[in-house]
């Protein structure tokens, strides 16, 4: 059975044959079912993949290139509302999503990458060889999110506005001890304390300057020197890393340990959280923490968690349909909404 014989004994187009496995947005829902149970039933499997990429010079691949491994990107929950963002936009117009670790060895990555149509950048890379590896391949659409990269569109959320919108709420009530617990922010790995030998990563690099330069912000409007305020970094945002360095916080004297703490992520503050109420240490009348995020587990649990919201999954979509060539390939700043729960009331 091919293609032809298909669309003669539906008398249907060749076209719409094509369409209900290409391109199911420029079909009706019913003669798209219909196509396709009949392809079915006459064992017809969709147009060749490998003779359309030859014909048409196109795969309809869209690779994302991941910071981290895949293991942790699909179990991260702002990860994985980005790709579930993606891979709608491609669902609907017939793409296949290819998924790529930054930590891989340009070496290790299969061939399929090569044929891609467009490449979704995704997060702070430890190496840039493979970003630079898929560049060198060939004049393909390039679209980064969450941090910039040359001349190709860049996606962010407006992380400085919303770090200065929380911490500006946070020091209404007036704080004695500050702390600031950063996502990598160090130019090498530093799980711990932040001290004058480390230097930090640049603004474009990482979006945890421009969440940094917020609170610095909002602590200049309260006469507070950034100078004054102690500063942790985490490696990686999950509990098993998050947890130590929280732990060395929480386990300070009482007379040093932080009565605020404004954290990069969900993940962090939670972490801080769990591991307060294990120490009896009362939130929000002993300690105040806010995150960045506005992932689900932190509105379902108690104390309500005050944070930032993004919308991950529109940052998703975004930039599937810009790789797509639906929207301009231009810069784009999306907005986030601050939620003031139980933490940091």
């Amino acid at each position: 059975m091919t293609l032809k014989e298909l669309a003669a004994e539906l008398g249907v187009s060749t076209a719409s044959v094509s369409n209900a496995f290409n391109r199911p947005d420029q079909l009706s829902p019913a003669l798209r079912e219909r196509i396709l149970e009949e392809a079915k039933r006459l064992g017809y499997r969709g147009p060749d993949a490998k003779a359309r990429s030859l014909r048409t010079g196109r795969s309809r691949i869209i690779a994302v290139v991941l910071a981290e491994t895949l293991t942790y990107s699909l179990k991260d929950a702002v990860a994985s509302e980005l790709l579930s963002g993606i891979a709608e936009v491609l669902d609907a117009h017939g793409h296949t999503l290819l998924l790529l670790s930054g930590r891989q060895d340009a070496s290790q990555v299969p061939g399929s990458s090569s044929i891609a149509d467009g490449f979704i950048v995704y997060g702070l890379m430890a190496s840039m060889a493979l970003v630079e590896e898929l560049q060198s391949a060939g004049h393909k659409p390039i679209v980064a999110v969450d941090f910039d990269l040359g001349d190709h569109p860049a996606i962010h959320v407006d992380d400085e506005p919303a770090c200065y919108a929380i911490a500006q709420h946070a020091l209404k009530t007036p704080a004695s001890r500050i702390g600031i617990v950063n996502l990598r922010l160090t130019e090498t790995a530093c799980n711990g304390r932040i001290t004058e030998a480390h230097a930090l990563l640049p603004a474009g690099r990482t979006i945890t300057r421009s969440r940094l330069a917020g609170f610095h912000r909002a602590l200049a409007e309260r006469d507070i020197s950034p100078d004054s305020v102690t500063m942790w970094n985490i490696e990686e945002n999950t509990y098993e890393v998050c947890a130590p360095v929280l732990a060395e916080i929480l386990d300070l004297p009482p007379s040093e340990r932080p009565d605020l703490l404004l954290c990069m992520s969900d993940r962090i503050a939670l972490t801080a959280v769990t591991l307060a109420e294990q120490r009896g240490i009362r939130i929000p009348e002993d300690l105040r923490i806010t995150g960045f995020d506005g992932i689900e587990e932190g509105q379902y649990r108690s104390p309500r968690l005050t944070t930032v919201q993004q919308d991950s999954t529109e940052k998703g979509r975004l930039a599937a349909r810009m790789i797509l060539g639906l929207e301009p390939a231009s810069p784009r700043l999306l907005t986030t909404r601050l939620i003031q729960g139980e933490t940091c009331p």
